[in-house]
């Protein structure tokens, strides 16, 4: 099997029903079909989630308008980081909500990773981001619910990579009022250096 180091191929498509639009991806690895395989349910699991989860939220029939949309945020070391995004909005409402959810994958093994994944097993890394988390909410002044700032993340947290960055993020009224979107909090993964696990994603992208 070829080892797929560059950039896998991602094509973009996009389903509409009425007011519905939705852009969705879908990799191709012509030598690994299995892996391209799970990576794309994958994928189409996490989209359709999008949107019952706007149903459900909502408690909607319809909508004035959903758009659905993705970015890649890394693709490089066999890495494969991408995040989703869902906008909707029921007619006659002052605002719509936004969803986000992120898939991060190993495109050769097809093994999708949770937060623990990135870090040794004792490396206590969750009291160590949240730490960095309340330092940045601190000096960027954001309007938060607890003025301590959050407790704690969740083991499940929602992330997302980039090429020397890992990127925690929120959802919408999660930790913070609606006008502060969602909340991001990118920490360089140089700073996490003595934690992350060896051989794991945040190993191959900074360059180990």
């Amino acid at each position: 099997m070829e080892d797929v180091t560059l950039p896998v191929n991602v094509r973009t498509f996009v389903a509409k029903s009425g007011t519905i639009t939705i852009y969705f991806p879908q990799i191709y690895l012509p030598h690994n079909f299995k892996s391209a395989q799970s990576i794309n349910h994958s994928i189409r699991e996490i989209v359709n989630g999008l949107i019952k989860k706007q149903y459900d939220e909502q408690d909607a029939s319809e909508f004035g308008e959903m758009i659905g949309t993705f970015e890649i945020k890394a693709n490089e070391r066999n890495i494969l980081s991408m995040t989703f995004s869902n906008y909707a909005i029921i007619p006659f409402a002052a605002h719509g909500l936004t969803f986000m959810e992120s898939l991060n994958v190993n495109v050769k093994t097809g093994e999708v990773y949770e937060l623990a994944d990135l870090f040794k097993a004792s490396s206590n890394y969750r009291e160590k981001i949240t730490n960095i988390i309340n330092e940045q909410i601190k000096n960027r002044k954001m309007d938060v619910f607890s003025p301590e700032g959050i407790e704690t993340i969740s083991p499940t947290q929602n992330f997302y990579l980039t090429d020397q960055t890992l990127v925690i993020y929120f959802q919408q009224y999660e930790i913070a009022p609606y006008y502060v979107g969602l909340p991001l909090f990118p920490i360089p993964i140089f700073a996490l250096e003595s934690i992350i696990k060896e051989n794991g994603p945040l190993d191959s992208l900074f360059g180990n």
